[in-house]
């Protein structure tokens, strides 16, 4: 069953321009519609519904996709650390494990949020999970 057209954007409310702009919104843990309200409620839980654009959130299915983002995010920061590590350094692969372990759960627990952050901006976006693509009226559309 093909998507539904995207509706046109409600009043008072300021739609991101792009998709750019509504993935940055969630990555800083805001609503992707409004940009206003916090995402989360508490660390990877979101409010069911955003308490400034009473958008439902409740329908979102992020499940493994921010952890799997966060791995790779965090692998990709560390690894020329690693390299670095242990060829310009004179270190024991314990002494290299006992830096580069605590880095890579460091980074990974400060990505995980903006990334499911991010991943639910990408679902409201594509009107994904329940969902309801809205966007800006372009110029020249008729209102």
């Amino acid at each position: 069953m093909p998507d539904p057209a995207p509706t046109a954007q409600p009043a008072g409310i300021d739609l991101p321009h792009s998709f750019g702009a509504a993935l940055l919104r969630g990555a800083r843990c805001r609503c992707p519609r409004c940009g206003e309200a916090r995402l989360f409620r508490r660390w990877l839980k979101p409010y069911d519904t955003c308490p400034a654009c009473t958008l439902d959130i409740s329908g979102q299915r992020a499940d493994d996709f921010p952890a799997y983002i966060s791995i790779f995010v965090t692998g990709h920061l560390l690894a020329p650390v690693l390299i670095v590590l242990a060829s310009d350094f004179a270190l024991s692969s314990t002494a290299i494990l006992a830096i580069i372990l605590p880095l890579a759960v460091a980074f990974m627990l400060l990505t995980l949020q903006p990334a499911k952050g991010a991943v639910i901006a990408l679902q409201w976006w594509h009107g994904m999970h329940g969902f309801r693509a809205e966007r800006r009226p372009q110029p020249g559309d008729d209102a």
